[in-house]
């Protein structure tokens, strides 16, 4: 029996497409081994969300050629499509996947064993309107299922490159998600997680229109916000979603703040198995810096979001991105995106210093030193902490639950821990529970720095 090796670099939808093409290469006949094996095949699904992931992606290409020099190496993703124009010179590559060829992996390798001229296997990313059709039965080593449902993005950020390695909007059939998701729950997956590089813009190549065209058509054609949401293909996923048999959670992953509308908050918190953790990239909390990153929302309109999510919600878990450092930005307003980000109190805040990458807008405008960046990046992350010790302190004393996910000793005593719908970490006091089981009841404190006790009602 052949072998084969996966690593997958970057974010959920190259996790959920590796998931995908590993049931592929099972099913074909290959053993799945440990990256650090020796393997007859070595894929690697690849990320260049940065300069650094790019760096990343070629040192493990060129560690799988080390571990056999016979084994035939695949590089697949993102890397692939930003370096196209390169890539060819690396002479630990065997062959080069697209990342709207991926579900085609198992006929690729055997063209290749069959014709090692036949190498290169990339469609024009950007013209491509056609969704990759993926299917998966199981989702190694988790509790919760991930599910791809949408892939490109028509936002062209300044600093992003994402658009270019992953093309434009394309939608998952609403019949295709359903179907996955059925099966996954029918084999105990309990909490469903909806993933996708622009995930507000599902549905709208539905209708052969950018995100942004058909968001100023309802914004300027819907007389009520409740027409809006009856038009926001979504939520109608997330509904249809919460309404199959053995679902009991539906997580979002990371939303365009300009989605966030009266109605469909109002009608998300109807829905009783819907996660109240919203993930909103807020980038910069100054306007200035927003216009140069090419966002379309002021801070103003982000907040007027978080209120909205806070009105329906109890207690909702806001999450967020931002940039510190980005071409231009100066102390002063650097200064004003801090006291925005200390205004909304997120839960959660994801600090990057802005980090060049080549083939942007922003790559070519006036840098900030490297030591201010990082000097910014402490002071939010300062800010962070204690954000978060706040939030968890908030949900002591009040009625929760947990999904069962690994065994944790402290003091020689043994608990579960798992996350809330919020997802906050929380453990319970071991008592024959297994993996993937809900266990409600009351946040009484701290177990650890990091982690809350939840005591079973």
């Amino acid at each position: 029996m052949k072998t084969v090796a996966f690593h997958t670099l970057g974010c959920k939808v190259n996790t959920y497409e590796t998931e995908a093409m590993q049931q592929l290469m099972e099913n074909a006949g290959y053993k799945c081994v440990e990256f650090g094996e020796r393997a007859d095949v070595y894929i690697i699904n690849t990320c260049s969300v940065t300069n650094i992931a790019d760096r990343k992606s070629r040192q493990m290409l060129h560690r799988a050629r080390k571990m056999n020099e016979d084994a035939i190496v695949v590089a697949a993703g993102c890397y692939v499509e930003s370096a196209k124009n390169k890539i060819d010179e690396d002479l630990s590559i065997d062959i080069i996947v697209g990342n709207n060829n991926k579900n085609e992996i198992v006929n690729i390798i055997n063209e290749f064993l069959q014709n090692k001229s036949e190498n290169k296997f990339i469609i024009d990313i950007n013209k491509e309107t056609e969704y990759e059709e993926f299917h998966i039965r199981k989702i190694n080593d988790h509790t919760r299922a991930f599910i791809k449902v949408q892939d490109g993005c028509n936002q062209f950020c300044s600093y992003c490159i994402i658009p270019f390695t992953r093309g434009r909007v394309r939608s998952r059939k609403m019949e295709n998600i359903m179907e996955e998701v059925r099966n996954l729950a029918a084999s105990g997956y309990k909490e469903i997680v909806l993933t996708g590089i622009h995930l507000s813009s599902y549905g709208l190549d539905f209708l052969d229109e950018s995100y942004n065209k058909r968001m100023e058509k309802l914004t300027n054609t819907c007389e009520s916000d409740e027409e809006f949401v009856t038009k926001n293909d979504l939520l109608c996923l997330i509904e249809n979603i919460a309404g199959i048999d053995g679902v009991e959670r539906v997580r979002i992953g990371s939303l365009e703040p300009r989605i966030i509308k009266k109605n469909f908050i109002k009608s998300l918190s109807k829905i009783e198995k819907f996660c109240p953790h919203f993930h909103l990239s807020l980038q910069s909390g100054c306007d200035k810096t927003l216009k140069s990153m090419n966002r379309k929302y002021t801070a103003d309109e982000f907040f007027e979001g978080v209120k909205l999510i806070r009105k329906y919600f109890d207690s909702p878990a806001v999450t967020t991105d931002i940039i510190v450092g980005f071409p231009g930005e100066t102390k002063k307003d650097f200064e004003e995106s801090k006291k925005f980000v200390e205004k909304v109190k997120f839960y959660e805040t994801h600090i990057f210093p802005y980090s060049i990458r080549e083939g942007t807008k922003a790559a070519n405008m006036p840098q900030v030193d490297g030591n201010e960046k990082v000097k910014r990046a402490n002071i939010l992350n300062e800010i962070n902490i204690n954000n978060q010790k706040e939030f968890k302190s908030s949900r002591i004393g009040k009625e929760d639950e947990l999904l069962c996910e690994e065994i944790f000793i402290k003091d020689g005593v043994e608990y579960f821990t798992g996350y809330t719908k919020e997802y906050i970490k929380v453990a319970v006091l071991n008592s024959d529970y297994s993996t993937n089981d809900i266990i409600r009841g009351r946040i009484t404190g701290f177990l650890t720095d990091e982690i809350l006790l939840l005591e079973n009602s």
